[in-house]
């Protein structure tokens, strides 16, 4: 084995797809239909189709990568167009290919991580200034928009945490982190007069201690008074599903036979689990079908149902060690643009995970993340490898410039 090759990042991503495979099984033995009970095979497929990536990914020279980041992101823009005029108007997220289905959306978070990338190590950035930020806005919000436009918000909230990462590995300073982010803070305030009265002051003292420029505060103060306005005409125009995931996660018990269902279920299961778990195809949830989406969305669900929070806690401590040797890999490497890519990738698959377990114990509202690499998905298995590939390399050639 080379000794650049670092097992720390290959060994975690590897033992939690074995697991997926397990755990898929385990969610759809007792299934009714035939193809649900066969899908542990397909995900075998994705997994092997993923480490097939990952070799080529990290055989293929980075400086390649770099070279042609602007292309691979215009091409994912260009897929998520198609896709967007071959559902003709209609909600559509994949891209079919005999019994196989491809979801473009993955492509285009490996392919925008890759484009800011090129674009921050390329750029010269002034920290007093914010004009540099808007080149990262401009990558992301083509193919952010075009994704949210499907309908798929969970998907277009990866962006947002990718964006957030980038900034932030950049060296920009908290407070002006946070001035960056206040149109979104302004728009979730702005369901209430007051508690948007007491968001525009905070607004304005964040805009004295920040001491932006006259032009920059303004231009925070408008956005923010214009985003606050339009706030009622953004909750008018989502579809009623995204409406009432919101009102859901604020509240489950409000419609316990209906969208509350999967949160409340998923709760029950989790809390089934114990500290040993009810054992390997044995949970309740599971074996009675209870518990909805329980390969993809709730596929944590079932782990700490059958394996408890032994089974859990492992878990997490393989996340974590991704997320370390991750980081560590971003923090090392001398290669700005490799140092930005693996800071990316790895905070995309932290947001995922994040968002996905807090989902099925309610603390997060339901998004239709999958969990990196255990939940039941090719596309998703074959961007996460990828990402795998990249950390791979980039620890590889962490000395290079």
């Amino acid at each position: 084995m080379n000794k650049s090759f670092d097992l720390s990042i290959f060994i975690p991503a590897l033992m939690l797809s074995v697991l997926s495979i397990i755990l898929i099984y385990a969610a759809t033995y007792y299934a009714t239909s035939p193809d649900l009970k066969l899908i542990y095979q397909r995900q075998l497929v994705w997994f092997v189709a993923g480490l097939a990536i990952c070799a080529i990914i990290y055989l293929v020279p980075l400086k390649f990568h770099e070279a042609f980041a602007y292309f691979y992101c215009g091409f994912a823009a260009l897929i998520l167009l198609f896709l967007l005029f071959y559902s003709r108007g209609s909600a559509a997220r994949w891209l079919h290919f005999g019994s196989f289905n491809v979801q473009p959306a993955e492509l285009a978070k490996l392919a925008v991580a890759v484009a800011v990338s090129r674009y921050l190590s390329f750029k010269k950035i002034r920290l007093d200034e914010f004009g540099w930020i808007f080149g990262i806005i401009l990558i992301i919000a083509v193919p952010a928009g075009l994704i949210l436009i499907q309908p798929d918000l969970g998907s277009s909230l990866v962006f947002a945490a990718l964006f957030l990462a980038m900034v932030f590995w950049s060296g920009l300073p908290a407070g002006r982190i946070v001035m960056v982010i206040t149109p979104v803070i302004g728009v979730i305030s702005a369901f209430h007069w007051i508690s948007w009265g007491i968001f525009i002051f905070l607004l304005l003292i964040l805009i004295f201690v920040t001491r932006l420029r006259l032009w920059q505060g303004a231009f925070f103060f408008i956005t923010n008074l214009i985003g606050g306005m339009i706030t009622p005409y953004i909750w008018n125009n989502l579809h009623d599903y995204q409406k009432m995931r919101i009102i859901i996660f604020l509240d489950p018990g409000r419609d316990p036979r209906g969208a509350g269902y999967q949160i409340i279920q998923s709760k029950i299961a989790v809390g089934a689990g114990g500290f040993f778990g009810q054992g390997f195809l044995q949970g309740t949830q599971t074996k009675l079908n209870f518990l909805p989406e329980r390969h993809t969305d709730f596929i944590f669900s079932v782990l700490a149902e059958q394996f408890g929070f032994i089974g859990c806690l492992t878990v997490l401590v393989l996340f974590c060690v991704l997320f370390y040797r991750g980081f560590s890999v971003a923090f090392k490497s001398r290669n700005p643009f490799n140092s930005y890519l693996a800071c990316g990738l790895t905070a995309v698959i932290a947001f995922q995970v994040i968002i996905n377990i807090g989902m099925t114990i309610g603390l997060a509202p339901v998004t239709g993340l999958p969990l990196p690499f255990l939940s039941y998905g090719g596309s998703s298995m074959l961007f996460f490898w990828a990402s795998i590939g990249f950390l791979l390399a980039i620890n590889r050639d962490w000395q290079e410039y």
